[in-house]
């Protein structure tokens, strides 16, 4: 269970890339982005997130290549599902509103396998830019970024 700090914590350690490798769970993925969505509104999270998770990687020794690290396909629809879970319980402690959404859909770190194959999912095209879901579509409208 996440509390307000832990969200921020979690959220400005990503930025910062000072949140120590074992924490960077998907939980961690869900509550990062619920914090740059609802608490740095100087950022343009599908502008800026790309470049936040490849220095993160690079300064915990990850890599961001066609096989590993960042995955922009994943990142945007990410975004759009924390964005639309948000918008649906707009008020409140957002520790309380992370730990929601992590019952639900995005609780699951698979999720994008019931929209993606894994094939069209884990290509190349999908790990560099957006590519559509080839399954299902998904339950909610995904912005466009910069890859």
């Amino acid at each position: 269970m996440f509390t307000d700090a832990d969200i921020a914590r979690i959220g400005e350690g990503l930025i910062n890339c000072t949140l120590p490798k074992p924490e960077w769970t998907h939980a961690a993925h869900v509550a990062a982005a619920a914090y740059i969505l609802s608490a740095r509104t100087d950022l343009d999270a599908e502008a800026d997130m790309p470049g936040i998770i490849r220095r993160y990687n690079l300064a915990t020794g990850g890599v961001n290549s066609d096989t590993a690290g960042y995955h922009h396909s994943i990142t945007l629809a990410s975004l759009a599902a924390v964005r639309a879970g948000l918008a649906l319980a707009p008020d409140g402690p957002i520790g309380r509103r992370v730990n929601e959404l992590l019952t639900g859909l995005l609780g699951d770190k698979y999720w994008p396998e019931r929209f993606w194959t894994r094939e069209l999912l884990f290509s190349v095209a999908a790990r560099r830019g957006w590519v559509a879901p080839d399954k299902a579509s998904l339950p909610f409208t995904v912005r466009a970024g910069m890859a």
